[in-house]
């Protein structure tokens, strides 16, 4: 090897190492960020955790609720999220739901609270996932101890996803509602109820994120969701929510309850602007 030949193999040295350490660097990088996405990093919850439960034990669900939500969102704005309750005599009724998803703006969405004759054994809304994120179920029962489940959803971006319709449209529509009942199963004996197959709740209102731009002025559109949802059948309490921006847009429930025939369904809605929303629905024993 000549000297030249060798002096340009050591200038070019230096260049070769730095194109391996920048290498490096880039693939410590992405691994670093697939392991902040993967289920197995539980460090927003940790830190999460205390805030919203103190130091109360939260032990596994191991049955008593289950959760169901799809691997990767189809749309991070509306992810169908079903919970399934399986109360026993052994653990008692639940008597509320924490819905929490951990890596939301704001990681509460939801505090479902139960009537205690309610019966309510199925529950579905749509929440906003901003990204890769644990959603979890909490279950309080009524002795005080809590159960968790979880689930890990892929989907990014949509508590600043624009909203569907337009200000005009939404402001027009704001707070009319609509209620559903699905086929009834048989009675359950000797109570003189039945178990709706399925009721569904439909509420118009944007749910506002505070996070969203309005895509003509591009300034942010100032938050405004429904905070609170009562539900009740005759004088009978079913369902309580109080909720954040985590609730999609036009907010949707439905869920199963020991249902009385011939007593309307009552819905109150009241969101942060302070408005209030109320409609009122007979359900016939034929309904049910």
């Amino acid at each position: 090897m000549t000297a030249d030949a060798s002096g340009q193999e050591r200038s070019l040295w230096p260049w070769v190492m730095g194109v391996f350490i920048v290498a490096f660097i880039v693939a410590r990088a992405a691994t670093a960020a697939a392991q902040a996405v993967t289920p197995a990093n539980t460090a927003v919850w940790d830190s999460l955790r205390p805030d919203v439960f103190g130091e109360k034990a939260i032990e596994d669900a191991a049955g008593l609720i289950v959760i169901e939500a799809p691997q990767r969102a189809e749309d991070a704005a509306i992810v169908p999220i079903d919970l399934h309750f399986n109360a026993t005599q052994e653990t008692g009724r639940i008597k509320a739901v924490t819905l929490i998803v951990d890596e939301n703006p704001s990681p509460v969405a939801a505090t479902f609270t139960f009537g205690r004759d309610a019966g309510v054994t199925h529950l579905a809304t749509r929440l906003r996932v901003n990204s890769y994120s644990y959603v979890r179920a909490i279950a309080e029962t009524e002795d005080g101890r809590l159960r968790m489940t979880q689930t890990f959803v892929k989907a990014s971006g949509g508590c600043s996803a624009p909203a569907m319709k337009n200000p005009d449209q939404a402001q027009a529509e704001l707070g009319r509602m609509k209620l559903r009942v699905f086929a009834a199963q048989p009675a359950v004996a000797p109570a003189p109820m039945t178990r709706p197959a399925e009721v569904q709740l439909m509420i118009r209102h944007p749910n506002n994120s505070g996070l969203q731009m309005d895509q003509v002025t591009r300034y942010y559109i100032p938050a405004r969701f429904v905070h609170a949802l009562s539900i009740s059948q005759g004088k009978r309490p079913i369902m309580t929510m109080e909720g954040g921006i985590s609730i999609s847009e036009d907010p949707n429930f439905r869920f199963e309850f020991n249902a009385v025939p011939g007593q309307e369904i009552k819905v109150e809605a009241v969101d942060t602007d302070g408005k209030v929303f109320k409609d009122a629905w007979p359900v016939e024993p034929e309904a049910l």
